[in-house]
Parts: structure tokens; sequence; C-alpha cells
């Protein structure tokens, strides 16, 4: 829509659809791009209904807004999981811990970062995944291209340690398996990590938190 242009909103929930393979297997998702805006509420309720997950998209600046928390509301009585998505960290004062913090207090979920950002503001060039302990740089105009490197830098290393050790924490508070690792002092494996944000996700106990820019096309 021309207004949707000019005021760089979502005014009317907009369907769409991607295919995406894995390991030989095609996987065919329904995409609805839902207004954010508190005026447009009943075009998310409709959306809500016939979703099986969310992402929820807050501002690394703004952080939770009133209208994070009504969609917020939303999403619990329908009942849909939610992985999280941290927009905006190109911007001037993005701080993406700040957003989670205020997910776990504001929301009362459970949230905890997946990704560590890779440079900050006009300088991102990417993310480290904390659970692999890879770094994912995005390269091109568009940032279309993928590097993927096993090394991540340097001086992320400590950050990345620390961030790793609290989502771990934090499963462990809403699932059963990391429990019992965190309390015998064993690290869990990638797949058992991999597993219990599955599990937790769908449960509606947590919620992943990844981040980049969508103007960017990183992360």
């Amino acid at each position: 829509m021309d207004l949707e242009r000019e005021k760089g909103i979502t005014i009317q929930s907009a369907a769409t659809y991607c295919s995406w393979e894995k390991e030989g297997q095609d996987y065919h998702f329904n995409l609805i791009d839902t207004p954010g805006h508190i005026d447009f509420t009943i075009e998310v309720e409709r959306a809500l209904r016939v979703l099986d997950g969310a992402v929820l998209v807050v501002c690394a600046v703004a952080g939770v807004q009133s209208q994070t928390v009504t969609v917020d509301r939303q999403m619990k009585r329908y009942n849909v999981p939610r992985v999280t998505f941290i927009n905006k960290m190109d911007r001037m004062g993005a701080n993406p811990w700040r957003a989670i913090e205020q997910i776990n207090s504001k929301l009362k979920m459970a949230a905890a970062a997946i990704q560590v950002p890779i440079g900050a503001e006009k300088e991102l060039e990417g993310v480290v995944n904390i659970i692999d302990n890879q770094a994912v740089y995005f390269e091109g105009n568009q940032g279309e291209k993928l590097r993927i490197e096993k090394e991540i830098p340097a001086d992320l290393k400590d950050l990345v340690a620390e961030k790793r050790a609290t989502l771990i924490e934090t499963l462990a508070d809403v699932d059963d398996e990391i429990a019992e690792c965190f309390i015998e002092e064993i690290e869990p494996t990638v797949e058992q990590i991999k597993a219990a944000i599955r599990r937790a996700t769908i449960a509606r106990k947590f919620t992943p938190v990844l981040m980049g820019s969508a103007l960017a096309n990183r992360g």
C-alpha cells in the first residue's frame, strides 16, 4: 500500500510464502506479516488464530514498547510459540541486552540470546552463533552472501562464553534435561541445547533471541 510505504509501517496483514530445503526434504512456510502498531490490533488477532508460531520483532533502540506488550498478550491468548528477533541493530544506541532484559521482566517470558553481534551500529558485520560457536558474516551489497567461520573474533570470546552460560542457565529453569546437566555441573552438548530450546519454545516457556538489521539484511 502507498500509505504503508510512506509511513514505513504495516497497516494491513499480508501473506507470502517461502520454501526451505533441509537434508533433502522440502518445507513450505506460509508467512503473514502483521502490523505492530497498536491501532491495527484486530489484524494481529485475525492472523494469530491460524498461526503455528510467531516471530516477535523488538526494536534494539526502543526495546519493549506498549504495543509489544499488547501483541505478547494476544500470542499468549492464542497459545502461539514465538522466537524473538531484535531488529535495527545497525541504529545508534542499539542495545540488545537491555531489550532481552525487558522481555524477561515486562513480558514475563524466559528469554536468552542465541547470538552475539559482531560490530555495533554502523559497524554491524554479522553475528556469532553461540550454540555452535561459529561466526556468521553477511557480505555483498545486500548482505546476501553468507560467510561462516569456525573461529570467532578474539575480542568477543569472553562475551560469547558469558552469554552461552546465561543461555544454559535460563534453559535449566524451563527444561528438565538441561536442569539435570546444570545440577551435575555437566556441559550440555550442542544437540541437547538445540533440543531443549525447541521443547521449551513449543511449550511456550521460553523464547530464543536472534538479532540483526532487516533493512541491511544482516542477521
